[in-house]
């Protein structure tokens, strides 16, 4: 911590300002969460602009559905126009605040904890998702992974049950893309058998440091890489797991065409999270938007446009699943 800011602020307010300082003359407006800490964050930020750029930061309080709502739409409908104004929404306060100040927003930031902000959203006009996303993500899931288990243990029922519907084949190679601390491994190692061969793939060490803490080393190989460039050959899984992971990812079409590539005609992808989508959105705040990613309609398109068919989908209240056949 340097002159009171986190370091971690530092860091995410310098990415800020290298974005944004070239589009100035710019009006930023920071948004979400209560006014001490939009007010702080806005401060933090204009403070890492360098002098030659003419920036401008409003803190809006709150987000629509707050008390002071209405002050970001006054502030959105004095700037004209958009391109000269940027939307930078802190997660944080309580979830229901979130919603359309969210959506709105070109910068997501998850701001829980104020000495640790994380970008978790970046609009492509600003950057390329190469710049922040595997920093990004890492430094979310990072401080996380140590108490993933404890948190979330109660969901590896769940998970075996989606192994089994997958149904792996005795001799495939399994894939867990984004395992986490790795809570689908043993089921797909059981379902493969000792003539089969299973791998876990995560871009965050911690979560590795995890699930090789848990013992489930054992019965996997833990790789550290990127969902968007796996180190296999093509068409060489028979199944691929992929539990809360396309929603994460800059590029989800991107994502599941990696995916096709390392699977061999006739493989399975089994998307899959232990809520369904309606109460993971409740739990953050949001309602269910016709135009997500995981909707039925959009998701079965865009897994044929990328070498898949959805062959099940169910979405009840206790898990969400996506079951799809590479062509």
């Amino acid at each position: 911590m340097l002159d009171g800011v986190p370091e971690r602020m530092r860091e995410v307010t310098a990415f800020l300002a290298e974005v944004l300082a070239p589009r100035a003359p710019l009006t930023v407006i920071v948004d979400g969460g209560d006014h001490g800490a939009a007010a702080a964050f806005a401060a933090r930020l204009a403070a890492a602009f360098p002098p030659s750029a003419r920036a401008w930061t409003v803190d809006a309080v709150l987000g629509l559905s707050g008390p002071a709502g209405g002050r970001i739409d006054s502030a959105l409908n004095a700037l004209e126009p958009a391109a000269d104004r940027v939307i930078v929404y802190l997660r944080s306060g309580p979830p229901g605040r979130r919603g359309e100040g969210e959506r709105r927003a070109q910068v997501v930031i998850d701001h829980y904890d104020p000495e640790w902000p994380v970008i978790r959203h970046v609009h492509p006009r600003l950057a390329d998702p190469e710049r922040w996303y595997l920093t990004e993500s890492r430094a979310f899931f990072g401080v996380r992974a140590a108490g993933w288990d404890a948190k979330f243990g109660d969901d590896l029922p769940a998970y075996a049950r989606a192994v089994e519907t997958a149904g792996p084949s005795l001799g495939d190679l399994a894939i867990d893309v984004g395992c986490g601390t790795g809570r689908a491994l043993p089921a797909l190692a059981a379902a493969v058998g000792p003539a089969g061969r299973v791998l876990g793939f995560d871009l965050t060490p911690a979560m590795l440091d995890a699930a090789r803490a848990a013992g489930r080393h054992g019965c996997a190989g833990l790789v550290l890489a990127d969902a968007r460039r796996l180190p296999l050959p093509d068409a060489v899984a028979g199944v691929v797991f992929a539990a809360g992971l396309v929603h994460h990812l800059p590029n989800p079409a991107a994502g599941l065409t990696e995916l096709a590539r390392v699977t061999r005609p006739g493989g399975r992808l089994m998307i899959f999270h232990p809520s369904g989508r309606a109460a993971l959105a409740a739990r953050h705040g949001h309602t269910l938007r016709p135009d997500e990613p995981l909707n039925e309609d959009n998701l079965g398109a865009q897994l044929a446009a990328t070498g898949w068919r959805l062959v099940r989908y169910e979405d009840p209240e206790d898990h969400f699943l996506a079951l799809a056949v590479r062509c």
